[in-house]
């Protein structure tokens, strides 16, 4: 009778005087920096002897191996910026999906451009330029001077070029995405510049968030946010609108953003209940509920988290002080700056300098 056995490592052999041929080498594979050793499972086959009394023979095979998904290209990267010494960059990349958050620190002219196998996301936290364009392939070129709070969609193999002299300084977040992803692949997604998609804003500031926090621990969540993704860039592709009923008792488009708009132009200045809610047309009382359902935080907290962000696009500059930061962005005194930073960051704002630089 023919015998079958499954060892791992080394055949085992059938009988006495059974020989092994030498295991396979270990296959060595590379995924996210790490390497992973995978040793394939082998089988031996024993042969009964022969009628001279010669030993069993084992011949070893090795088990067949699921396949293994083609890495990303070594070029799956953001664009670059030039020149490249007026940035600070942050990434974090998790299997099909990159994240880098982008913070120009002079005010001086650069320029970018992109075209790659895979698709770019642009989220636009806080940019305006004095003179510049962008160019999108399929799409007219356009001069808008205020993008802040936009999306940008460049599908792979698109054109993208993107010059600015700027009025304040960039802070954006770019997202690579692999376009072999199922879901994606499917797909005819178009070029989308300068839009706007709440729903997939406030996943892409979940994702921005994991990448400023630079941990390996969250693999999970990112990969899961990364997927919503996916299905959002699907959802827009297709026309389909955001499932985003109207908050009752919430602010209006333009009430939102008319007062976003004051407070990021007036961040480190007080700011009264009662200014917002004479830009809103409406009394403190009700304008203060309204802002809460809109924006998730009352106007206090959302000054100060704006705060915050400005603060660390300044702390990207290794000339400024935290004392001379805290006091550019509204604070009267550097302790309060640190309790605020770190309230909202989980760590102080010399710990995140370092982190950058």
């Amino acid at each position: 009778m023919t015998m079958f056995h499954v060892a791992s490592g080394r055949a085992m052999a059938a009988g006495q005087g059974s020989k092994a041929h030498s295991a396979p080498p270990l296959v060595q594979h590379k995924a996210e920096g790490q390497e992973v050793e995978r040793s394939a499972a082998k089988v031996a086959i024993s042969e009964p002897a022969a009628a001279s009394g010669t030993s069993n023979r084992v011949i070893v095979f090795p088990a067949p191996r699921a396949p293994v998904p083609a890495p990303l290209e070594s070029s799956f990267q953001a664009p670059s910026l030039r020149p490249a010494d007026i940035v600070r960059r942050q990434s974090m990349a998790w299997g099909g999906l990159s994240a880098e958050n982008v913070q120009v620190t002079r005010h001086e002219p650069f320029e970018y451009e992109f075209r790659a196998p895979f698709h770019l996301l642009i989220a636009y936290e806080r940019a305006s330029r004095v003179a510049g364009e962008t160019f999108l392939e399929g799409l007219p070129r356009s001069r808008l001077r205020d993008f802040s709070r936009k999306l940008t969609f460049v599908p792979a193999g698109t054109r993208f070029y993107e010059r600015q002299i700027p009025r304040t300084l960039l802070r954006a977040a770019f997202f690579c995405i692999d376009a072999r992803e199922p879901v994606l692949a499917q797909a005819a997604l178009a070029p989308r510049l300068f839009f706007d998609d709440a729903a997939l804003w406030q996943t892409v500031q979940k994702l921005k968030a994991l990448a400023e926090a630079g941990s390996a621990a969250n693999t999970l969540y990112a990969e899961a946010l990364g997927a919503v993704l996916s299905h959002e860039l699907v959802r827009l592709s297709r026309g389909a609108p955001q499932h985003e009923p109207p908050i009752r008792g919430g602010l209006a488009g333009w009430q939102r953003r008319i007062v976003a708009q004051y407070i990021d132009e007036n961040l480190a200045q007080p700011i009264s209940l009662a200014t917002l809610a004479d830009l809103a047309r409406l009394s403190p009382f009700h304008f203060a509920r309204a802002f809460k359902q809109s924006f998730g935080l009352p106007p206090h907290g959302y000054h100060t988290n704006r705060r915050i962000e400005e603060a660390k696009a300044l702390l990207a500059m290794p000339a400024r002080s935290v004392t001379e930061i805290a006091l550019d962005v509204g604070f009267s005194e550097t302790s309060s700056f640190s309790a605020a930073f770190r309230k909202l960051t989980k760590q102080t704002p010399t710990e995140y300098r370092r982190r950058l630089i």
